[in-house]
């Protein structure tokens, strides 16, 4: 710290200079991020991503089909109808990527009254599906009589592409301009306040160009679109502020040059274990192998990284050439030796109640808490957008009127011994059908016995030759391709219900195991392995993260019990958070359509925001321990720390707030809960924890906080 503090007193203008063409080239490709991104990213490349492939390339069922959703008057006749439907797919004949198109006029089921519905198989990846929507909107005629809509797993994820963008511009015109006020109000001058803003805006914008760069060589989820600019404008303005705020408070009694390197070896050396352990919180989500974790990681880290960066370089060299501006504005509060302003009073009232203090704290977090008893996590669909989107709208026509909302559709793909199937393959087939209709969760069996109404004695007359059932040729080819054979279950529960998941791992073991092996796939056999994917794996995610932000703030602080505390204090917040956040949604509070929290929001909150508290737990702590080392008297230690950084303390996380508040009022549900998420855990860490409970326990503990290596016994 001592050395980047004396490169930036002896050549300001030359990393002013780096900084700003740096900024400059990565600004070019900033916008272009949108174009490389992918899909959401929750992707399992298990037996569900087998059997997809094998319904497309065997049995004509693509994999993300394109939905066509007919809604006719009640005044259209049935015949009018179907020369509408023949008409209007007609006109998507030629359509380039276009495999094959399935029609409600040639199979069964897909006419229900009002309503039709026809799938639209494409060779393009899902991700690469807007030019294709926007021709499939174009050639589509318009009816009077009849509407047109598309929904689908590609159409849902455009949307949510495009809704995430303007979810973006919303948040940034306003959390920018929020953080300035903020800062102008905490530091009362301009020059000050832009310093924390252009490092904010250097960050993000640079970072954005960087991943651009990435995501040409791997895929990207769409997440990071918004990730990168609530963490990185975050953390870097926070940074920036803790730096700026500890420069303010010594240019005043201090020559520059000893202010820059004071700064930079009390709030820079407390800005890089911070960063560390954001940057470890990051790190850990990297254990959960699913495309959407590791590229929000990966997102997270490279803003976080430049951001620290900037922080440590840029920073003090603006400082040294502004720092006459900086010094005649209006001098902080906490730079006084008085210890009468407010924040030493509330610091004074908390330290003279420790006990009745943290009794108040607890039955706060404890009534926070108590809504995760009802919380219920799901995988996102199309009711993550808003009812006024037509994908969703679509989307729920169909479950409505051709699916089932209380029932699961599972696909199993049997592989017999040879080609074509031999007798005992057929006798295996029939006896694992048998059972499977004997099970209670099954509500149908459809496979070719029930189909052709056959029975055990006519195994003998589909082996070896399956021309034996030529009249029904047709049929056969929709159940059976060389030694494949389709056999589709609907069970009597939501795919998403404990019940449907144990019922598919079950049946996976006996595909495993059994005399005739098969994959299972469908709804149910995806969500079963993501929550598989992250729930294996997700107790890996908080040891890394908790033994190694211990290991940090051991290493900062010399004490036992400090980084104990700590990261129990940063659990707290996270933990109720998530039960405000549970509360809010699950209920459908102040004015929010209920909904269940999607299933990587708790993983994405417990990485990123516990770092992010660490930040500023972080920075109370050391200054804390600062004075500590200096006076070795606990009480005083944590009244001068306390009542000094306080006011900054709370300027970073209303911040903090201000610019992932604004994402809770996009239109993607996934971003509106990790916006409030994060948010949440802020403003209880900020409030209840690190003005309340925190120094409660310091002076409780009194001495004991700082036993270990570095601390000392010898006073309290």
């Amino acid at each position: 710290m001592h050395k980047l503090g004396l490169i930036s007193l002896r050549y300001p203008k030359l990393i002013v200079l780096f900084w700003v063409l740096f900024f400059l080239y990565f600004s070019w490709y900033a916008p272009k991020l949108p174009a490389v991104l992918k899909d959401h990213g929750l992707i399992s490349d298990g037996a569900y991503a087998k059997v997809e492939r094998t319904l497309a390339s065997d049995y004509h069922m693509p994999a993300n089909p394109v939905i066509l959703v007919f809604e006719k008057n009640s005044k259209l006749e049935p015949q009018r109808f179907e020369r509408y439907l023949q008409q209007d797919l007609l006109t998507l004949h030629g359509m380039q990527g276009l495999r094959e198109i399935i029609s409600p006029l040639e199979r069964e089921g897909m006419i229900q009254g009002d309503y039709a519905y026809a799938l639209l198989g494409f060779e393009q990846s899902p991700h690469d599906m807007e030019p294709v929507l926007r021709e499939i909107q174009t050639r589509l005629p318009q009816h009077r009589e009849m509407n047109v809509s598309l929904t689908g797993k590609s159409v849902v994820q455009e949307d949510v592409n495009r809704a995430s963008q303007r979810d973006l511009r919303k948040a940034e015109s306003f959390g920018i301009p929020a953080a300035f006020v903020i800062l102008w109000l905490a530091f009362g001058g301009v020059t000050s306040s832009m310093i924390p803003i252009i490092v904010g805006v250097f960050g993000v914008t640079s970072s954005m160009g960087i991943m651009y760069g990435i995501g040409t060589r791997i895929d990207l989820s769409n997440f990071v679109l918004n990730v990168i600019p609530m963490v990185g404008l975050a953390l870097s303005i926070d940074f920036a502020l803790m730096m700026v705020s500890r420069f303010r408070e010594e240019i005043h009694v201090l020559p520059v040059g000893q202010a820059i390197l004071t700064t930079m070896t009390t709030a820079g050396r407390a800005v890089l274990f911070s960063a560390l352990s954001v940057f470890l919180g990051l790190m850990g989500i990297l254990f959960i192998p699913l495309p959407i974790f590791s590229t929000i990681a990966l997102g997270a880290m490279t803003v976080l990284t430049v951001s620290v960066m900037l922080t440590l370089t840029l920073v003090p060299a603006l400082l040294t050439l502004w720092w006459p501006a900086i010094r005649a504005e209006r001098r902080p509060l906490y730079a006084k030796k008085s210890m009468n302003n407010w924040w030493y009073t509330i610091a004074r009232f908390v330290m003279h109640r420790p006990v009745q203090m943290s009794l108040l704290a607890a039955c706060i977090l404890v009534g926070c808490f108590l809504p995760l008893t009802t919380m219920k996590l799901a995988i996102p669909d199309a009711t993550s957008l808003p009812k006024g989107y037509e994908s969703r709208a679509a989307f729920e026509a169909y479950q409505t009127h051709f699916g089932t909302k209380t029932g699961s559709d599972v696909y199993l793909i049997a592989t017999g011994k040879t080609t074509p199937l031999s007798q005992s393959d057929w006798k295996n087939a029939f006896l694992l059908i048998q059972k499977l209709e004997r099970d209670p969760l099954v509500e149908r069996v459809d496979s070719i016995y029930s189909t052709l109404r056959m029975s055990d004695e006519h195994l003998y007359a589909l082996s070896p030759r399956p021309n034996a059932i030529a009249n029904y040729e047709r049929i056969f080819q929709s159940f059976v391709h060389q030694n494949k054979m389709l056999v589709q279950v609907r069970l009597k529960d939501e795919p998403s219900s404990p019940q449907v998941m144990d019922w598919v791992r079950s049946w996976e073991i006996e595909g495993e195991s059994g005399a005739l092996p098969f994959l299972l796939g469908g709804e149910a056999k995806y969500q079963q392995e993501i929550f598989n994917d992250i729930f294996d794996h997700v107790i890996y995610v908080f040891l890394f993260i908790l033994i190694s932000n211990y290991v940090v703030l051991f290493i900062a602080f010399r004490s036992i019990l400090i980084p104990l505390k700590t990261i129990l204090m940063n659990l707290l917040s996270l933990g109720a958070s998530f039960g405000v956040l549970a509360w809010l949604f699950e209920e459908g509070h102040f004015g929010l359509e209920p909904s269940r929290i999607a299933i990587m929001i708790p993983v994405f909150i417990f990485g990123l925001a516990f770092g992010i508290s660490m930040d500023y737990g972080v920075f109370l702590i050391s200054r804390i321990y600062e004075e500590y080392q200096r006076t070795q008297d606990n009480y005083r230690s944590v009244l001068v720390g306390l009542g000094s950084i306080s006011k900054i303390i709370n300027a970073a996380a209303a911040i903090m707030i201000a610019v992932t508040l604004p994402f809770a009022f996009g239109d993607v549900v996934g971003v509106k809960q990790l916006g409030l998420g994060i948010a949440a855990a802020i403003f209880i860490d900020a409030t209840v924890i690190r003005l309340v409970l925190v120094p409660a326990l310091l002076v409780i503990l009194g001495k004991w906080n700082w036993w270990g290596p570095g601390g000392s016994r010898t006073r309290s």
